[in-house]
Order: C-alpha cells, then sequence, then structure tokens
C-alpha cells in the first residue's frame, strides 16, 4: 500500500480498475472480425452453422456472441473431448455450460448428459460439418487433417480464438481452397484492446459503461481489419488476411521506427 494508483496491470477487478467486457472482449473480437470478413466478402453470421472448440472465457463468450448475431453453435469442448449438439447450443443452454465451466469446474461430458447429445472422448471438434469454425481452446489444436476435413466439408471461413490455435499446415489449407481464414494476431486482439482500453480509463480516472467498451472494441476490431483487407487485398481471391495482418504489423513498427529516426 503505497497511496498511489498507477494502472499498469490488466485484468484487474471492477473493484480496483478493472474494464467491463475485458472478460468477454477475446471471445467477441473473433466474432466481430468474422463479421467484419463475411460482409466485406457480400455475406453475414446470421443463419451460419459454428464449430467452436473450448469452453474457457474465450469459447464461451464466443458462443454468445454468435447467438447474437444468429448463428446456430453446435460443438463446446474440453481437455477431455467435445460434445455435438445438433439442435445447436442455445441461449438457456450456454448460461448452464457458464455456470458448469466457471462455478461448478465440471467437464464438458456433463453438458452432453444434461441435453442428450453426442460425446466425443480425446477428440476434436474439426470433423463436424458448419459453415463457420473458431478454434479457441489452445496452441497447435487444429492439425493439417482437421484443416482438410473443415474445406472438405464446405468451411467458409475461420477465425482463431485461441493463440496461434492452428498449425502453420493448417492455416495455409484453407487458404489454398479460398476459404477465409483469420490469423490470432488480428482476430484475437479484442482481449488485448480493451486491456488498453482498460488502462485508458485507469489514466483518465473514469469507468465505461458496458455498450460503450463494446463499441470501441467493434471500431477497433474493425480498423484492424481494414488494415489487413489494405496489405492483403489479391486481384480475383479472397484477402489473404494472414499476409495482410503480417504487412500491417510490420508497417506499424517501420513507421514508429522511422518516426523516432531509427531507420
Amino acid at each position: 500500500m503505497e497511496n498511489r494508483f498507477a494502472g499498469i496491470l490488466t485484468g484487474k477487478g471492477l473493484a480496483f480498475g478493472g474494464s467491463l467486457v475485458r472478460k468477454e472482449a477475446t471471445g467477441y473480437g473473433a466474432v466481430y472480425f468474422m463479421k467484419n470478413m463475411l460482409e466485406h466478402a457480400g455475406d453475414e453470421v446470421k443463419g451460419k452453422t459454428a464449430v467452436v472448440s473450448g469452453s474457457g472465457n474465450v469459447a464461451l463468450y464466443c458462443m454468445g456472441e454468435l447467438l447474437h448475431l444468429g448463428a446456430k453453435v453446435l460443438t463446446a469442448s474440453d481437455s477431455s473431448g467435445f460434445i455435438h449438439d445438433p439442435k445447436g447450443i442455445t441461449r438457456e443452454k450456454l448460461d448452464w455450460l457458464i455456470d458448469l465451466k466457471e462455478n461448478r469446474r465440471g467437464r464438458i461430458q456433463e453438458y452432453a448428459e444434461k441435453f442428450d447429445c453426442t460425446f466425443h472422448q480425446g477428440k476434436t471438434p474439426w470433423e463436424v460439418k458448419a459453415d463457420l469454425a473458431f478454434p479457441c481452446a489452445t496452441q497447435n489444436e487444429l492439425l493439417i487433417e482437421d484443416a482438410q476435413a473443415m474445406v472438405k466439408n464446405g468451411v467458409k471461413a475461420v477465425a482463431e480464438g485461441a493463440n496461434m490455435p492452428c498449425t502453420a499446415e493448417a492455416t495455409d489449407h484453407p487458404m489454398e481452397h479460398d476459404v477465409l481464414f483469420a490469423p490470432a494476431k488480428a482476430a484475437n486482439a479484442g482481449g488485448v484492446a480493451v486491456s488498453g482500453l482498460e488502462q485508458s480509463q485507469n489514466q483518465l480516472r473514469i469507468s465505461w459503461g458496458r455498450e460503450e467498451v463494446d463499441e470501441r472494441l467493434k471500431g477497433i476490431m474493425y480498423d484492424i481489419h481494414v488494415k489487413c483487407v489494405k496489405y492483403g487485398i489479391r486481384e480475383g481471391k479472397p484477402v489473404d488476411y494472414k499476409s495482410g495482418a503480417n504487412i500491417a504489423g510490420f508497417v506499424k513498427v517501420a513507421d514508429a521506427m522511422m518516426a523516432y529516426g531509427v531507420v
């Protein structure tokens, strides 16, 4: 206790300088980026089916925003396996799942038992046919074989919610087949974005409401998408978001270095 507040840490509790929407931000951001990708391609999230891996904060709030936008979520997973609910994970079911994972610390198999659907032990959900895919569990969870299965099943777009959840081969395969692919450095930027917004609120000594933080997050994800399109546009083919994100990041650092006179 030093009688001062620096606000240098993020993800703090609301009682000591934390921000609303921080917990949901990474999952929300992945969906916002997907929404921007589809709209740029003349499509939308509404009416699409989605496979989501994981059942932590990223996955749970990714599912919630997908439901809000009118998509049908078919899967969730943890380290023991995944559940496939062909009827869709509704808002009521998602609330139950959030309670299972955040309060009761249960296993995903309990969802299958509760809602009478299939549990696949020791497997990942990428074999399930869907329009959209959101790997939100862990690094290197989606392998080349999984990417091949998704492409064969007609997936339209993939957004990485976790940190580098797709192997290098698995990122290239969808793009080679004109599937929209949002790399983690762009699609899961929502979490660190709201961490930045949290620090801004700390420095201003104010707390923004949920709607204001959420709107700022949407704006940040939209701007990231614009930059990816700028540097990833390809004549007659879908945007190369992987190259676009890499180049946009490089240009941002290079411009800052030049402004400082480093190069």
